[in-house]
């Protein structure tokens, strides 16, 4: 980060993410350390270069995706990811999360938070309003965390133990956008500009996560489920499944019962950008009770991604 901005950030009152941070983990009782936490955004890639204005990674109008760069706005982002989860949806927070009034875990100290920013609105800091953001976790720092989130719904082994050692693999999760400017397709098209700028950055090859439908009741989503088992499943040899004892059966409805097209149109906006552009899907469903949602695995390797995104999202290595 140029020292200016860390002045400008430091006479605000705004702590940049440096790359090296001071958390304090509760060891048990009293005692509390102090544990040096790595951030990752300002870090050289292969594709060092090609974004002048790292970590603005995109603008459209007010509106520009870039990366979490203080404290605060990772708590904007918490806050946004609250507000559409737990106020909105049906998501059961915790004591700590109601009083906060932020979504938060041991993931957020480890990744890099994706963030749409509306330059012509504000916060009640007076910073530019968070409106949509993405939680992007690369292996190494998922590994800091004690492995990857997905991990806790998935047994993500066949596809880890199944691909080169030297996959670079993403794990995308807590996508949300504030409800609106969900109508603005602006803000979306953002959000997938800056992740694969990200992508470039990084020379990622697979990117991986839950994508979610709203909702409990798997009768009621016999049509997406039976869709996305029958027409996008992973290739067998690495297909990750659900845990055994979360693993709900997605094949409900027979191929032949299903057409196509309303299979597509069934499904929830970011899971259906997600088939369009090219993702497969894992093996069973799981049930979150704590968001009230029905999750599904994506598996989405870069070689796959459909040639009208890479095009429109400018994705072509130099």
């Amino acid at each position: 980060m140029p020292w200016g901005k860390i002045a400008e950030l430091s006479q605000m009152g705004f702590k940049p993410r440096d790359r090296c941070q001071m958390r304090r983990v509760v060891l048990g009782g009293d005692r509390i350390q102090q544990e040096k936490i790595v951030v990752n955004i300002y870090e050289a890639g292969p594709f060092e270069g090609r974004l002048e204005q790292w970590p603005v990674l995109a603008v459209s109008g007010a509106l520009e995706v870039r990366l979490a760069e203080t404290d605060h706005e990772v708590e904007q982002a918490q806050r946004l990811r609250y507000t559409v989860f737990y106020e909105e949806m049906s998501a059961i927070p915790s004591p700590r999360m109601r009083d906060l009034r932020r979504d938060f875990d041991k993931y957020d100290d480890v990744c890099d938070h994706l963030l749409v920013v509306d330059r012509d609105a504000h916060d009640e800091d007076g910073q530019p309003l968070v409106v949509g953001t993405y939680r992007l976790t690369r292996e190494h720092d998922a590994m800091r965390a004690g492995g990857f989130y997905t991990a806790g719904e998935y047994d993500l082994s066949p596809m880890l133990n199944g691909l080169p050692a030297a996959t670079k693999y993403l794990e995308l999760g807590r996508s949300c956008v504030l409800k609106s400017y969900r109508s603005r397709p602006g803000t979306m098209q953002l959000l997938w500009k800056g992740l694969l700028a990200y992508v470039a950055r990084f020379d990622i090859d697979l990117m991986f996560g839950c994508a979610s439908l709203p909702g409990t009741d798997v009768t009621a989503m016999a049509l997406p489920l039976s869709y996305l088992h029958h027409f996008h499943p992973m290739p067998e040899a690495l297909r990750v499944r659900a845990r055994p004892e979360l693993f709900v059966d997605m094949n409900r409805t027979p191929a032949e019962q299903i057409d196509a097209r309303e299979g597509l149109r069934s499904l929830p906006p970011l899971l259906k950008g997600y088939v369009r552009a090219g993702c497969c899907i894992g093996g069973g469903a799981v049930v979150d009770r704590q968001f009230g949602t029905t999750d599904v695995f994506i598996y989405f390797p870069m070689s796959g991604l459909d040639a009208r995104y890479k095009s429109r999202f400018g994705l072509a290595k130099q």
